[in-house]
């Protein structure tokens, strides 16, 4: 799809990938660019950098959703592009508090849903419209130090199929951002919180993954994977499951004994 001319919306847009997404955005000279945030004071001072317009948003909330969509949709009459964005992280496995399993769902598969929800109604009445999901190489080859974060990440993963797949014919474009890992304040966050470095290995900046999108959206294609090896490592789990699922074993086990 080209980009110039459009108006294009990003969810958690104040810093990360969101903010050097929007940025990426902002460089081909779209119709209208909204920067959406919980972070409203993130929003605005993004906003004021590309010329384009704030909203605070809290994408667990479909209220929240809802206006999105209709304030950009009385203003500038559709959205062409929408980059749901939006994620948070949650380490652990069954043990995690049921109120953090909660919250990361709706954050992570809930404000996907309440996006499409809203915003397909206009995108299938002009035939025409793009969804951008940020997944993560979590959601096609899981997390073992976060159960919480694989299990949403691949829960979107499949509702974005699930969207090209009765939609896809119908002229609405879609694409899964699914990097590893990024040199973002969640990552650093997690680091800490693990201890455990291989995390930042082949990390790159924020502004790298928004070239692969512009890039990934440019072929429209559906898989965006900023890191190539993401689709070996995925082949390889296809090919051989069980053989894989040793292989996570192995490097799992690793990975906890170089970290004492």
């Amino acid at each position: 799809m080209e980009l110039t001319g459009r108006v294009i919306v990003v969810t958690g847009a104040a810093r990360g990938i969101g903010r050097a997404l929007a940025k990426r955005l902002a460089s081909e000279q779209p119709e209208a660019l909204i920067v959406a945030d919980i972070d409203g004071t993130g929003a605005a001072s993004l906003a004021k950098e590309v010329n384009g317009t704030s909203v605070q948003c809290d994408v667990s909330r479909e209220a929240d959703i809802e206006r999105l969509v209709h304030e950009v949709e009385s203003v500038h009459g559709r959205i062409d592009i929408f980059c749901s964005n939006a994620g948070i992280a949650v380490g652990g496995g069954p043990e995690a508090k049921d109120a953090d399993w909660q919250r990361i769902w709706e954050v992570n598969v809930m404000s996907h849903v309440y996006i499409a929800r809203h915003v397909l109604p206009g995108m299938l009445a002009r035939r025409e419209g793009y969804i951008v999901g940020t997944v993560s190489a979590a959601g096609l080859l899981n997390h073992f130090f976060a159960a919480p974060y694989g299990v949403t990440k691949a829960a979107a993963l499949s509702f974005f199929e699930w969207l090209a797949i009765v939609h896809g014919d119908e002229g609405i474009r879609v694409s899964c951002l699914c990097p590893q890992g990024v040199k973002t304040d969640m990552l650093a966050r997690e680091v800490s919180q693990l201890g455990i470095e291989f995390l930042t290995t082949g990390a790159l900046e924020p502004e790298a993954v928004a070239d692969a999108v512009v890039k990934g959206m440019g072929d429209e294609r559906f898989l965006i994977l900023p890191h190539p090896e993401v689709a070996e490592y995925f082949r390889r789990k296809a090919d051989d499951y069980d053989r894989w699922l040793r292989g996570m074993r192995r490097l799992r086990t690793s990975l906890l004994s170089s970290a004492r």
